[in-house]
């Protein structure tokens, strides 16, 4: 195991292959190529039986670090937070084995109060983590400030999933974020981005069009980071290898 955790988000290798073999098959591709843990998609899931047993399984027999990745949002559209997907995030987590709950913000909007949320700070040993998503509801450097602000106001510690390419999607500077929020942050998402005619799309970091090695560098060198971008090819497991090596090469260099 690296000094530093490098994990998988399974949906890099496509929704199409996940929702056809199934995540705990791509764990196993993540487990032969060195992953030190994966992250499961709430999205992805293919809702067979024993679906989050099998995962578990996989998970625990590879000795994986296990995240999981609720679809939802904390707040609901009707702008109360949303305790029944907070159950449900934390329940699937649980039942993976997993020692991360990663959601985003949702509506949230800054009058809403937080008080409802402190119980599921930390929940049977899981720690919730915020993600910057692709939206401006939930992915804004000001709305993320305000919500980590108003937390650290009441005593409170939430880390951050640092997503290094969702704030292309928001209109924002990556570097900016990552100087302002990086003491927040305990997770990151390995994301390299290319400007498309009209959309942003997700590519390998040697690839990428922002500066993610600039990022990495404003941002803390001993939390977890994951692979969150498409990894293709004939053999997944030699295109996974390869990308966890530069990840922690950059462990050196960032």
């Amino acid at each position: 195991m690296s000094a530093v955790q490098v994990l998988v988000s399974l949906g890099s290798y496509g929704a199409e292959l996940a929702l056809r073999v199934g995540q705990a098959e791509l764990a196993r591709i993540a487990a032969a190529a060195g992953a030190d843990g994966i992250e499961y998609r709430g999205e992805l899931q293919r809702g067979v039986a024993d679906e989050l047993a099998e995962q578990a399984a996989v998970a625990q027999a590879h000795g994986l670090a296990v995240v999981w990745s609720s679809p939802e949002g904390i707040w609901a559209t009707d702008g109360a937070l949303d305790g029944a997907a907070l159950e449900r995030a934390f329940t699937t987590a649980q039942a993976l084995g997993a020692s991360r709950v990663k959601m985003s913000l949702g509506a949230y909007t800054p009058d809403r109060a937080l008080d409802g949320l402190l119980p599921w700070l930390q929940r049977d040993g899981m720690e919730l983590v915020v993600e910057n998503d692709q939206t401006a509801a939930a992915g804004t450097l000001p709305l993320l400030q305000d919500f980590f602000g108003r937390l650290a106001a009441l005593g409170c510690h939430v880390p951050m999933t640092f997503d290094m390419g969702n704030w292309c999607w928001t209109g924002e500077d990556p570097l900016a974020a990552a100087r302002i929020l990086g003491a927040q942050v305990g997770y990151i998402h390995c994301k390299g981005v290319q400007r498309l005619p009209g959309k942003w799309v997700a590519v390998p970091l040697e690839d990428s069009a922002a500066p993610w090695r600039g990022v990495l560098r404003h941002l803390p060198t001993n939390v977890p980071r994951a692979i969150e971008f498409p990894l293709q090819g004939d053999d997944l497991v030699q295109v996974t290898r390869r990308h966890l090596a530069l990840l922690r090469s950059a462990e050196q260099t960032a």
